[in-house]
C-alpha cells in the first residue's frame, strides 16, 4: 500500500483546523475516558453506522454526523462541508442491491481533544448495468463525543472502486494491535536478533502500520496453514510501525536499506542475519500491493532468503 489518498499527515492537517464537537458548548463537560473505553465507544458507534448502511437508512446515518459544526468530507476529487454527503453516499448502496457488506476495522487511534480515528476497509456487492459487482472503499472516520452521543465530524473516503481479486488469504478480523507502538521497534529488533542467534534463524523486519490493509494480508499469509511452517522454521518476524501519520521509524528503515523516506510503501521488508547484517532490503514496493501477489511469490521469497546450512 503506497500512501496516496491515505496520506495521514495531510488528512490530520485537513481535519484539525475545522471546528470539532470538542469545541462546542455541549461537550465542555466531557469527562476523561480510558483508551479502552474510547475504543469500545468507537466500535459501538461504528456498529450503529454499519447497521444504518446495510438498511439504507439515510436518516439514521445523518444522525451519526455532526451538523454544528457541519461534518467535513475529504474525497479523492476534493473537499465538502455538506453534512449530507456521507449519509447520501452510504444510503444509496442498499437500493442497488447491497449484499455481502463488510466494514473491516484496521485501526483505532486516539486523537486530540478526546476524538478517535477509525480506519475502515469497506467491501460489498451492488447491482450495476454490467451486473452484480464487488466494490471497495477505504475510509477514515474521526469520531468525537457530542453531548451524550458519538458522532463523525470528519471523513476521508476513497471513491467507489472495483474490489480486487485476492490470491493471498485475508484476515477474517484484522488485528488492530498487530503493530506495536513505534517506540518499541529497536527493542523488538534486539530481542529478535538475540533469538535468531540462538536458533540460527534470520529476522524479517516488516515496516507497516495497523491502518495498512496489505500489512494485515501479509501477516495472515505468514500465519496461514501452508506458509506458517516455513516462516516458523527459518525466521523471526518483527512488525515495525511507521505510526499513524506514516512518518515514524523512517530513519530505522533507511538504516536497513528500505527507502521509505522517498515513498512510504507498506508493507516493506528487510531480512537480517543474527548479527544484524542486511541480506535483503525491499527497494521498490515488491510487497505493497498484495493483490499482485500469490502464494508462490511468498513461498519463493521465504525459500530464497532462508538461512543456509
Amino acid at each position: 500500500m503506497k500512501i496516496t489518498w491515505i496520506a495521514y499527515a495531510a488528512a490530520i492537517a485537513l481535519f484539525w483546523p475545522c471546528a470539532t464537537p470538542a469545541q462546542s458548548a455541549s461537550s465542555t463537560a466531557r469527562t476523561r475516558t480510558t483508551s479502552a473505553a474510547l475504543n469500545s465507544a468507537a466500535l459501538e458507534s461504528v456498529d450503529r453506522w454499519k447497521t444504518a448502511v446495510i438498511a439504507g437508512d439515510q436518516s439514521a446515518l445523518a444522525a451519526l454526523y455532526t451538523t454544528n459544526p457541519p461534518s467535513q468530507t475529504q474525497l479523492d476529487h476534493g473537499t465538502t462541508q455538506d453534512p449530507r454527503e456521507e449519509p447520501r453516499f452510504w444510503s444509496s448502496l442498499a437500493p442497488n442491491g447491497l449484499r455481502d457488506f463488510q466494514a473491516k476495522v484496521l485501526a483505532i487511534e486516539p486523537r486530540p481533544q478526546g476524538a478517535v480515528e477509525v480506519v475502515l476497509r469497506v467491501l460489498g456487492k451492488v447491482r450495476t448495468t454490467a451486473g452484480e459487482q464487488g466494490f471497495l472503499v477505504e475510509v477514515h472516520q474521526l469520531w468525537a463525543q457530542d453531548g451524550s452521543d458519538w458522532r463523525i465530524f470528519a471523513t476521508r473516503r476513497s471513491d467507489l472502486a472495483a474490489s480486487p481479486v485476492m490470491r493471498l488469504p485475508e484476515p477474517a478480523k484484522p488485528n488492530t494491535s498487530l503493530y506495536p507502538p513505534p517506540s518499541d521497534a529497536k527493542a523488538e529488533i534486539r530481542t529478535a536478533l538475540a533469538s535468531a542467534a540462538r536458533d540460527h534463524k534470520r529476522v524479517i523486519l516488516v515496516f507497516g502500520a495497523n491502518w495498512c490493509y496489505d500489512c494485515h494480508v501479509l501477516d495472515a499469509t505468514f500465519r496461514s496453514k501452508d506458509i506458517a511452517p516455513m516462516v516458523n522454521a527459518s525466521y523471526h518476524v518483527v512488525h515495525i510501525s511507521v505510526g499513524a501519520d506514516g512518518n515514524q521509524n523512517l530513519d530505522l528503515a533507511e538504516q536497513y536499506g528500505v527507502p521509505l523516506k522517498e515513498a512510504v510503501r507498506l508493507p516493506s521488508l528487510a531480512v537480517l542475519d543474527p548479527d544484524g547484517k542486511v541480506v535483503y532490503s525491499q527497494k521498490s514496493g515488491q510487497f505493497d500491493d498484495t493483490t499482485k501477489l500469490g502464494p508462490t511469490d511468498i513461498v519463493g521469497f521465504l525459500k530464497k532468503w532462508a538461512p543456509r546450512g
